[in-house]
């Protein structure tokens, strides 16, 4: 079967995602890691931003799938801490596995299929396979960005 060049270019685009967030963890202490560059009330930590970052995506990834709901605390994400990068690399790592199972369960989706999902808020998110894979890619990379922004602004306070 030839592989589906939708589904690999997707699959190139999300492996970048934790390795960027991975960098953006690096060696910084905990005060870099929970430690807002700008103002509070408009940034995330790099903390909150792995975390949701990937637990998003993996969210998105199921609904792209087909496959029920991944369990999730949204509002925990945006709580995030971390005591040191080894616990948050932990956590992008094991996110991140997950990610690649659920691209493998992507092989021979119909893109064009309705996907379905209830938010947090109790709406209703509609989408095709398709919207819901290119979500999950945009997503992810905008996140690792900022974190990589976010560790590129902390270092240059301290």
């Amino acid at each position: 079967m030839t592989p589906d060049p939708f589904l690999e270019a997707a699959r190139k685009a999300i492996a970048g995602g934790p390795e960027v967030l991975r960098q953006a963890v690096g060696d910084l202490p905990a005060e870099g890691l929970n430690g807002r560059a700008a103002n509070p009330e408009d940034t995330n930590t790099i903390a909150v931003l792995a975390t949701h970052a990937l637990h998003s995506t993996r969210v998105l990834l199921t609904m792209a799938a087909g496959l029920p709901p991944a369990a999730r605390d949204r509002a925990g994400e945006f709580a995030a801490t971390a005591d040191g990068p080894e616990p948050l690399l932990a956590v992008i790592d094991g996110l991140a596995a997950e990610c690649a199972d659920l691209l493998a369960c992507c092989e021979g989706i119909d893109w064009s299929a309705a996907r379905t999902r209830r938010r947090d808020d109790g709406s209703i998110s509609e989408m095709t396979a398709a919207e819901a894979l290119l979500f999950a890619v945009t997503h992810l990379r905008g996140h690792a960005d900022e974190a990589a922004l976010t560790r590129h602004l902390w270092r240059a306070q301290h």
